[in-house]
């Protein structure tokens, strides 16, 4: 590419052709010869000048028009002296202009003149000059230069029909603007994820394995008191294929709340056997469940708890290693699998303190990450192009939970569900959208709720994101607490097994996602659970359908679906993946198409 078609391309944001052929354009000029009048129309007139007339506010250039064979005139409106030089009666002109009618007198209006008749010149809204664009694309975007990047032929042309046409359809004749057919859209999408997941690809790292890990799992499944699920058993083959590899493993598991990601977890640490294994945890209330957790299942691994809070001990030691982030602050033994819980919640800095864990000279340890945000089964298709995904789709067992909006009008039987509850000795959750009283908002705060609960309830409990004593909170509510009073900071936490009913305070507010996470605190064993939505909002079509399921990936779906796509990939690997013409609610089938010929294209 040459030096000035570089400076071009960085103006536009794109560094490659393929990104070039994406800039769409966004009208057309049909410079054809017309040969029917049709208003709001644009055409080329071959336009012979039979009269020219001024007014205070126009000039009138009558015509004859010889493709349609009747007079025209051509208006000019609060004109320049220099249009009226531009005609000469007698003379033949090719002009192009939108074509009006009013009281029956068919309109020229402020046409030009043009020389280039017989073509369709695509006009394009970008930070370059349209006859710029038109020239970079005459250049670059053309169906030999697309088929070396490895586009399929169908494609290719009908990308480059899309920039060159040979002949406009009467719509966007009529409009003057873009209605792409059936097949053009399809190309568009086809050329999106395949420039997508190419980007992906190649952000993608290979690291060759410090160990490959071959430890049976097996006969520790015989031990345990329950059967692992088909997805939790396929995800442990799926790591297991990748412990096999001489490359370093990359891969995310992704389970809905209660989906037993932590059996896969132990597992993995048992494969990994003789080596050693880091868990982290982004907080020390998860560490120390996971701990325990450990203690209970791997009763014949070594294990060790490393927090900020915790003595320092030589973890030579020991096989298995659970930690918040203080463990990247500490010298470390040498790790032959890191695995991460919920790696979106760690800073930029931890994360970077992690990759050089993952790295050795010119090795790496394998690399797992876990995810309680169930995504839907298109974005994982998409997200693998950069990381393997496991999904975990089902839970070990059922959850018995009711979903239910709630108005202002249901507030009393709440109260009175509330109070049953707690007489049974379960716990309530109520999540409010603030903690300080707001001018500009609806709901009630934190603050402003606190007296109504803490004068009808004994063991009220309140926490939120900025406080700093949060962990204990949660655990003194989890041992003697009847209600907590919260923001979403319990999304992703502590399990509370005694914790029945979540009330969410302004629930339109928040994602379905976000939804989903609070209505899993609940029902953590088998215990009959309740989630209500309290709204404003007389209707929102959002939150029923969200009642209507409790499959995280079904939520998934649904957000996307209300979300109209967007930015999907977030926190986990902070790819900031945004489609314009991709809808991953529906297009599964060409994600499949791409992702199988990119893979014939690289082999």
């Amino acid at each position: 590419m040459l030096p000035e078609d570089e400076i071009k391309f960085k103006k536009l944001g794109i560094s490659s052709p393929l990104q070039l052929a994406l800039i769409v354009p966004s009208s057309y000029e049909d410079l054809n010869l017309y040969t029917a009048l049709r208003p709001d129309c644009y055409g080329v007139f071959d336009a012979t000048v039979v009269s020219v007339s001024r007014t205070l506010k126009t000039i009138i250039v009558e015509l004859f028009c010889h493709n349609i064979n009747q007079s025209l005139q051509a208006v000019f409106f609060t004109p320049k002296p220099y249009i009226l030089r531009q005609f000469t009666l007698n003379e033949r002109y090719f002009l192009y202009g939108k074509i009006t009618c009013n009281n029956n007198i068919y309109s020229l209006v402020q046409p030009k003149k043009v020389t280039k008749i017989g073509s369709i010149l695509s006009k394009y809204k970008t930070k370059l000059r349209t006859d710029v664009m038109r020239r970079l694309h005459e250049k670059y975007t053309t169906v030999p230069n697309l088929l070396s990047y490895g586009l399929k032929l169908e494609i290719a042309q009908a990308i480059y029909e899309l920039h060159f046409p040979q002949k406009l359809t009467d719509i966007s004749c009529v409009s003057k603007s873009v209605r792409f057919t059936k097949g053009q859209l399809r190309a568009l999408k086809y050329l999106e994820l395949f420039v997508m997941l190419k980007q992906l690809s190649r952000k993608r790292k290979y690291l060759k394995a410090v160990h490959q890990l071959a430890s049976d799992y097996k006969p520790w499944l015989k031990t345990l008191p329950f059967t692992l699920t088909p997805e939790q058993l396929q995800a442990i083959q799926d790591i297991r294929k990748d412990f096999a590899k001489q490359t370093a493993a990359r891969r995310m598991i992704i389970g809905d709340v209660g989906s037993g990601k932590t059996m896969v977890m132990f597992a993995s640490v048992l494969m990994a056997r003789p080596y050693r294994t880091v868990l982290m945890a982004p907080t020390t209330l998860l560490a120390n469940q996971l701990y325990e957790e450990a203690q209970k299942f791997l009763p014949d691994i070594k294990v060790v708890l490393v927090t900020g809070k915790s003595v320092k001990k030589d973890l030579q030691e020991y096989d298995f290693i659970i930690a918040t982030h203080a463990i990247l602050y500490r010298p470390l033994p040498k790790i032959d699998l890191i695995m991460i819980d919920e790696q979106h919640r760690f800073g930029t800095a931890q994360r970077n303190l992690l990759n050089k864990l993952v790295k050795h000279e010119n090795s790496g340890a394998h690399f797992l990450q876990f995810s309680a945000t169930p995504i839907p089964r298109t974005q994982a298709m998409v997200q693998s192009a950069y990381i393997d995904v496991s999904l975990i789709d089902s839970t070990p067992f059922k959850k018995d939970i009711t979903s239910k909006v709630v108005h202002k009008q249901d507030f009393k039987a709440l109260l009175e569900h509330i109070t049953s509850e707690i007489k049974q000795q379960h716990q309530v959750l109520l999540v409010y959208p603030l903690v300080q009283k707001s001018e500009v908002f609806a709901y009630q705060s934190i603050e402003e709720a606190l007296f109504f609960w803490q004068s009808r309830f004994d063991n009220v409990h309140i926490t939120h994101g900025k406080d700093k004593d949060k962990e204990k909170v949660l655990r003194d509510f989890r041992d003697n607490g009847d209600l907590l009073i919260a923001t979403t900071v319990v999304e992703v936490g502590i399990s509370l097994p005694r914790l029945s009913t979540v009330v969410i305070v302004g629930a339109e507010r928040l994602g379905l996602s976000t939804l989903h996470q609070l209505r899993g605190r609940v029902s953590r064993n088998g215990l009959r659970g309740y989630c209500f939505l309290f709204t404003y909002q007389d209707n929102s079509k959002r939150l029923e359908q969200f009642c209507q399921t409790d499959n995280g990936f079904d939520i998934a779906k649904l957000d996307l679906k209300f979300r109209k796509s967007g930015d999907i990939l977030t926190g986990v690997h902070q790819s900031g993946l945004e489609f314009k013409w991709v809808d991953l609610g529906e297009d599964e089938e060409i994600i499949k198409e791409v992702q199988k010929d990119l893979k014939h294209y690289h082999e």
